[in-house]
């Protein structure tokens, strides 16, 4: 999987992890960034999602999962990106968002699409 993101210690569901600040970019940015590897880490942004953002932090790096242990949340008015645990996590497990947005959303994800899995 690549890089990603574990815990050095016990983390109680409803934890929150991590709070980080965003630099948004332009729907003609974006189509700029998905033709580089930071494709891969972008997220997207905006109440219409016309826009991306790269989160800052380690958010980029948390790997995916469709039933994942953590969810994001988007802040537009504060240009910032939530992680927190929705269960209780150990100490040693990664940390995983689902990057549809929703921590149980099961709709295949672009790299699954691409691969036809």
């Amino acid at each position: 999987m690549g890089r990603g993101v574990f815990t050095t210690e016990n983390i109680e569901a409803g934890t929150l992890i991590e709070v980080s600040p965003v630099i948004v970019m332009s729907a003609a940015e974006r189509k700029l960034l998905d033709q580089t590897l930071l494709h891969d880490y972008i997220f997207e942004w905006g109440e219409k999602r016309d826009q991306c953002c790269m989160a800052l932090g380690y958010v980029p790096v948390y790997n995916h999962a469709y039933e994942s242990n953590c969810e994001y949340e988007t802040d537009f008015d504060f240009g910032q990106i939530r992680i927190t645990a929705v269960r209780s996590i150990g100490v040693g497990e990664e940390l995983f968002i689902n990057y549809n947005g929703e921590w149980n959303d099961s709709r295949q994800v672009w790299f699954h699409r691409e691969a036809g899995k």
